[in-house]
């Protein structure tokens, strides 16, 4: 805590000294789970990468003290090394607490617990004026619940304490088949109302081929069942395994898998992102012995710095978009017409408390439907969009306009094209203003500065000779894979320790 303590005053003087001079700047963290095209803007940063750390974990209160940059991954080895777990946990390990809390994370277990944010009690933050607080559901509220989900628009976050619960061995993973998207939106609702179930999600492989999966955690294990994991290097990938389990399945099928294994089971080719990179590499085969050879390249602190290294994130739809279940079949179908982008992920989530960036969704009226369809489904949508990019734009634009039209919200790590005008009518601006002007923040970017992808300007972008270069296939993915080595997730990848935990 000393030197924690050390770091939050050296930046808060900093962030004081930008306050008073009124020079803008942003924040370095080091690392990103975003798929926003990153900004080029030359202005002062404040650097707080160092404050990665788990300071605490406390048995006795059930309570971790983490620094905003701790992944998921460092988080879950010091928790399990106390037989605790915290109630969510990102399914990608690079994802940080601090991440988690701005920007709006959900697992499987967000149809219990909320989001992420729902299992903090308490974060310091440094405001824009260098002013250090600490705000919770008791004190400074208003802060504390604004600042979930604002992607730091309102202040620097430098600690949380976040809510643990018992851990056990194993999840007991159970794949339902359902033959119909209205069967598996249904099955996932029903499995939500089961009160045995930790974790539950879904796979959407095509219209009459889905899979829900429910998890329970236990200490038990039938002897003749093996124990499945998914993280080394032979083992299957998560999405492939549970497609060729359930593909003529006429019964429910189980695995037993470590608990750390199914916190991180889509590691292993970002869901099914990877496959992307073989489609790419039009002359790589997808199989086993491939995906074996470079599953150093295929997991996802890699393949997000690839995809943004290469340039390909600008033609790449990556978007999570919680609709009532209501309407969810329909946007699947819309989807399905308009991108054909398969497989699709299903998670069921708990509704937050309004108003927030938060994806909160509404039933239309248009449904007929009685109020108490509140609760939400996030699809997540991921894969190929148009190669040029007005037609890139125009599709994701249009995907915008149908969830809206649908009762749903977008989460906003991903590109965003709406006019500044319609986002403000959906997430409302008095609040949100309000807030900024109590804790000194009218000075930092908003929230739709931070999300709205300027079509002007990486039109400009696409001009400069280094991305015209990575235009040309298959320059921009071998610098894509450039840079991934490069970065420092490559070595956080490769030293990770929580699979021996």
């Amino acid at each position: 805590m000393e030197r924690h303590s050390k770091v939050v005053a050296q930046i808060s003087t900093v962030i004081k000294q930008f306050f008073e001079k009124k020079v803008p700047y942003r924040i370095n963290h080091g690392s990103t789970n975003s798929t926003r095209p990153l900004r080029r803007d030359r202005v002062a940063s404040v650097d707080i990468g160092s404050l990665n750390n788990v300071l605490e974990v406390n048995r006795s209160n059930l309570t971790a003290l983490v620094e905003p940059n701790v992944p998921m991954d460092r988080l879950v080895e010091a928790t399990l090394a106390k037989g605790l777990i915290p109630p969510i946990i990102m399914e990608f390990p690079g994802i940080t607490a601090g991440g988690g809390f701005a920007g709006t994370a959900g697992e499987s277990s967000s149809f219990k617990y909320g989001f992420f944010d729902d299992t903090v009690n308490e974060v310091e933050m440094v405001l824009a004026n260098g002013e250090v607080v600490k705000a919770n559901r008791a004190d400074k509220a208003d802060l504390f619940h604004g600042a979930a989900g604002a992607l730091g628009t309102l202040g620097v976050t430098t600690l949380l304490e976040l809510k643990l619960k018992e851990a056990k061995k194993y999840v007991k993973a159970t794949y339902r088949r359902a033959r119909s998207v209205d069967e598996a939106v249904e099955m996932v609702r029903e499995q939500t109302r089961n009160p045995e179930n930790d974790y539950v999600d879904g796979i959407l492989y095509s219209k009459d081929h889905g899979v829900v999966v429910t998890g329970t955690l236990t200490d038990e294990k039938p002897d003749a069942k093996p124990v499945q994991t998914f993280s080394s290097a032979w083992d299957p990938w998560y999405y492939l395994h549970v497609a060729d389990k359930t593909r003529n399945a006429t019964e429910p099928a189980v695995d037993y898998i470590p608990l750390a294994e199914y916190l991180f089971r889509y590691d292993r080719g970002g869901f099914w992102v990877g496959r992307a990179a073989f489609d790419y590499f039009k002359f790589v085969p997808f199989n086993r012995y491939t995906r074996w050879f470079l599953d150093d390249f295929l997991h996802t602190r890699m393949l997000y710095r690839a995809l943004h290294g290469s340039g390909e994130s600008a033609r790449f739809v990556v978007q999570d978009l919680a609709l009532p279940y209501s309407t969810a079949s329909q946007f699947v179908n819309f989807t399905a017409d308009s991108l054909n982008i398969w497989p699709l992920w299903l998670c069921p989530l708990k509704r937050p408390q309004a108003p927030t960036f938060h994806p909160l969704t509404s039933t239309p009226q248009t449904v007929g439907l009685a109020d108490e369809d509140t609760d939400a489904i996030n699809i997540g949508v991921w894969g190929w969009g148009p190669s040029k990019p007005e037609q890139f734009a125009a599709k994701n634009r249009e995907l915008e306009v149908r969830l809206r039209e649908l009762g749903g919200r977008k989460w906003l790590y991903a590109h965003a094209y709406y006019p500044e005008d319609e986002f403000w009518q959906m997430y409302g601006r008095q609040w949100y203003d309000e807030l900024r002007t109590k804790y000194h923040a009218t000075a930092l970017p908003t929230v739709y500065d931070k999300v709205n992808v300027d079509i002007k300007a990486k039109a400009q972008d696409g001009k400069h000779w280094s991305h015209a270069m990575k235009a040309y296939w298959p320059i921009g993915g071998f610098w894509g894979i450039r840079q991934s080595i490069k970065s420092r997730d490559y070595y956080l990848h490769r030293n990770a320790k929580w699979k021996e935990t």
